[in-house]
């Protein structure tokens, strides 16, 4: 988004506002299915639950990936059927479990003993998917530490769950949001190979491979290109896993690139010689990917000349409010509009409304 069009966009809008691209996500959406040929992709509900994305998805044929009862009811508040989804959180409650089946969604995932237990009343109804954990420190966030089963134990998992009357359909994996090492998903393939392999061999025939999310997206450095990206994963599963259904659960490459926030200087000062500037969304907003996400995103200004030190400072009252410390920009004026890009993952879906302000808007725009 140019400033021209950002400027135009804000004299109807305002500020903060973060601005959903329909084009950026059809086309995100449509060139990872073309890149994982095979593949059924199920979006990752949690990176952005907006309404508008969920419609683009759905009218492309996409399915999605729950992980709570409030999900479902955005699924279902779009008019998803249940049928079209499946439930990735690997800890439920009994009542969660009951509310997933009641809206017809009967994929779920476990990853340890006490968790197939919970299945046990339901296992005429219930396909499990058994989680191992892949560790990856090289990834943006590593989602191995607090979910999934080692390889090493996940074969003994999927036969205790055999052997308990359940149907254990597959394995599913996340080898870390942002995951730039494409290897890592060779090294979680390998593991599913192997458990596949000695799991028939001892009468638990294994139907679906999960290879999760994680595919990277530019923020302030560009990434491999998708379609080479993923090649090599191509390949594996056309040697090994042709009989198998294998799925995925992008979240960030379908809705990162997707959303532009515009923001507002509101105030400006000069503290310990270096200039400061409050902007109308912070931390506690769109900015709470910066925490909860370790993400960076790219920052647009319109002014030009002499750099300074600097800070950017969020709105709330909180001292921790601040997005950006001591870095180089032109000296700005209260009102200046400042555009961050790929603002679209973990960022409105983790915002929240502190020290009474409210989320910024998220308005669709062509």
């Amino acid at each position: 988004m140019n400033y021209s069009h950002a400027l135009k966009l804000v004299e109807q809008y305002g500020t903060p506002t973060l601005f959903i691209s329909e084009t950026a996500v059809r086309e995100a959406y449509r060139s990872l299915k073309s890149s994982l040929p095979g593949t059924t992709l199920y979006y990752a509900v949690k990176s952005n639950c907006n309404a508008d994305i969920i419609r683009i998805i759905d009218r492309e044929g996409g399915f999605f990936d729950v992980c709570t009862n409030g999900e479902i009811d955005i699924i279902r508040s779009c008019g998803i059927t249940g049928d079209r989804c499946i439930h990735t959180h690997p800890i439920k409650r009994d009542s969660d479990i009951r509310y997933a089946l009641d809206n017809g969604i009967f994929t779920m995932v476990a990853d340890n003993a006490w968790e197939l237990e919970k299945f046990v009343p339901y296992k005429d109804t219930v396909k499990v998917l058994i989680r191992l954990s892949i560790q990856n420190p090289t990834c943006l966030v590593n989602l191995s530490q607090k979910f999934g089963v080692a390889p090493d134990k996940a074969l003994d998992l999927v036969l205790k769950g055999h052997r308990m009357g359940l149907h254990i359909e597959g394995l599913s994996f996340h080898i870390g949001s942002q995951n730039e090492n494409v290897l890592k998903y060779m090294e979680a393939l390998d593991y599913c190979h192997d458990i596949c392999r000695m799991a028939a061999l001892s009468g638990a025939h294994l139907k679906t491979i999960d290879i999760g999310g994680g595919f990277p997206i530019d923020y302030l450095s560009p990434v491999m290109p998708i379609a080479p990206y993923l090649q090599p994963v191509n390949e594996y599963l056309e040697n090994y896993f042709t009989s198998y259904r294998v799925i995925a659960e992008p979240g960030r490459f379908v809705c990162g690139s997707a959303v532009t926030l515009a923001t507002r200087v509101i105030g400006k000062s000069m503290r310990d010689g270096i200039r400061w500037y409050y902007i109308d969304d912070g931390l506690y907003g769109s900015f709470s990917g910066k925490m909860y996400d370790h993400a960076d995103y790219p920052m647009y200004v319109s002014r030009t000349g002499e750099r300074f030190t600097s800070t950017i400072a969020g709105p709330t009252c909180d001292s921790i409010d601040v997005p950006y410390e001591k870095i180089s920009l032109p000296e700005m004026e209260i009102g200046d509009l400042l555009l961050f890009s790929s603002m679209g993952a973990y960022t409105s879906a983790s915002a929240s409304t502190f020290n009474g302000f409210p989320k910024p808007k998220e308005i669709l725009i062509k």
